[in-house]
């Protein structure tokens, strides 16, 4: 392994817990404890614990921090109060997006993003330059924190034990700031998984204590660790985008799904605004969807997606098996012509044409 890679605060504690690490957006990041399929079971049954304290944590704030989150990003920061989080995505001026996001609101003039890890250093330096002429502070505290994300229909049940806490009246998108497990944390009802849960943001010194302190408690409950692996796959299941994948500079939010974050009746204007009113006004031309295969050759990322004579229509952004179905699962970009005439679509692997079942998320339940 490069001895370039970063390692999270948990490094030691993957390795005393056998995970394969693997490079991953410049990280040294756990891919799997068991198998993949096992730690994806574990949260569609019980519960998984995932160390994501490679992804970023951005800090805004000053007088004008709500007014320039507001002009940067899609969704409308105006519906924020302290304690509610929104998801969102930030556009470039072509619309093309620069990456998705969580903004929560932490104090009446300060703001705490969460942004993708392989986007940090980008994600910092764009938002850096659109600040100019507001009253607001931009701070890259990623170095300070430890993420760990408890996930799974027994996930609240276990944090209780744990903490001694009860947050399931919690409502989704809403956090706690406090005291958790003897440290200062904000602990919010968010993931990425399509299970219920929490995400907690803690000191990155008393991430390996509070990890092995909720595997201690929950492996009785079913509790795995869970690696990159089987994240990706519960992220697809559950029709979630990952950046670079179903969004991208190339991938505007409203061809990537993501039309219910674009708030173009909000009283502020925001980057990106005027390109995907264009787009919107003139119509799109393709569609992200996603899509079960009746076999067991996976579409992996690039397949192109044809129609019944070969003509493209299409391909694939990201494929796997899903192992609540044994079936192959994926999201392709697709032509919105083809889609509107329904015409049948199928992708070719190994000389083998296989027809594409367009699905509506969660896959897994069929």
């Amino acid at each position: 392994m490069s001895d370039s890679l970063k390692r999270t605060p948990l490094h030691a504690f993957h390795t005393d817990h056998n995970a394969r690490l693997v490079p991953f957006a410049g990280w040294e990041m756990p891919v799997q404890y068991t198998s993949i399929l096992q730690e994806h079971r574990a949260v569609r049954e019980a519960a998984g614990l995932f160390d994501v304290s490679h992804m970023g944590e951005v800090r805004v704030h000053g007088s004008g921090a709500r007014a320039f989150l507001n002009k940067l990003v899609t969704n409308n920061v105006e519906k924020l109060q302290v304690g509610k989080a929104i998801y969102t995505v930030m556009c470039y001026e072509d619309g093309g997006v620069v990456d998705d996001l969580i903004i929560y609101q932490v104090g009446d003039e300060e703001y705490f993003l969460c942004v993708n890890a392989a986007n940090v250093s980008k994600d910092v330096e764009w938002i850096t330059g659109q600040a100019v002429g507001f009253d607001c502070l931009i701070d890259d505290v990623s170095e300070d924190f430890g993420q760990l994300a408890l996930q799974g229909p027994k996930a609240m049940e276990i944090f209780k034990l744990a903490s001694g806490q009860d947050l399931s009246s919690l409502k989704r998108f809403h956090f706690i700031q406090g005291s958790f497990m003897e440290t200062n944390a904000i602990v919010s009802r968010t993931g990425y998984t399509g299970e219920d849960g929490v995400e907690i943001y803690l000191p990155a010194g008393e991430a390996a204590r509070v990890a092995n302190r909720i595997l201690e408690i929950g492996k009785d409950h079913g509790l795995q660790l869970v690696g990159l692996g089987a994240r990706d796959s519960l992220r697809l299941e559950a029709g979630y985008p990952l950046y670079g994948h179903e969004i991208s500079a190339q991938i505007d939010p409203l061809t990537g799904g993501l039309g219910w974050v674009v708030k173009f009746q909000k009283a502020t204007d925001f980057v990106g605004r005027t390109a995907l009113q264009k787009r919107l006004d003139e119509g799109l031309d393709r569609k992200v969807v996603f899509f079960r295969l009746e076999d067991r050759r996976i579409a992996r990322e690039g397949t192109e997606i044809i129609d019944e004579d070969g003509n493209p229509c299409g391909k694939v952004l990201s494929g796997t098996q899903s192992p609540m179905l044994g079936r192959p699962i994926g999201s392709a970009c697709v032509s919105t012509q083809a889609l509107k005439d329904k015409i049948p679509l199928l992708v070719e692997i190994r000389k083998t044409r296989i027809p594409l079942e367009i699905a509506q998320p969660p896959l897994h339940k069929v």
